[in-house]
């Protein structure tokens, strides 16, 4: 399976955790962190449950669409945990 992530995609959902049983969560959404050179190597960046950005391989994850009150709740709680440098 191949997922398209694109440059407007903010969120994925999880839907595998193997081998990463503590940083990711099945069922979870997750923030994506835009990184060009991953995605070009079949990876995805996000912030996990470090609260850092990782890159996993794109097939655990699946691109989602939220309403956009819920996408701007969830970014400013992301930017407030977790500051852009």
């Amino acid at each position: 399976m191949t997922t398209k992530v694109d440059q407007l995609t903010q969120f994925v959902l999880c839907l595998n955790n193997e081998g990463y049983p503590t940083s990711l969560e099945v069922g979870k959404v997750y923030r994506v962190v835009q990184d060009d050179e991953a995605a070009l190597h079949g990876y995805i960046r996000v912030i996990d449950e470090s609260g850092e950005d990782y890159a996993y391989t794109i097939n655990r994850f699946h691109p989602i669409q939220l309403p956009t009150a819920v996408e701007e709740t969830l970014l400013s709680l992301h930017k407030y945990r977790h500051p852009v440098h």
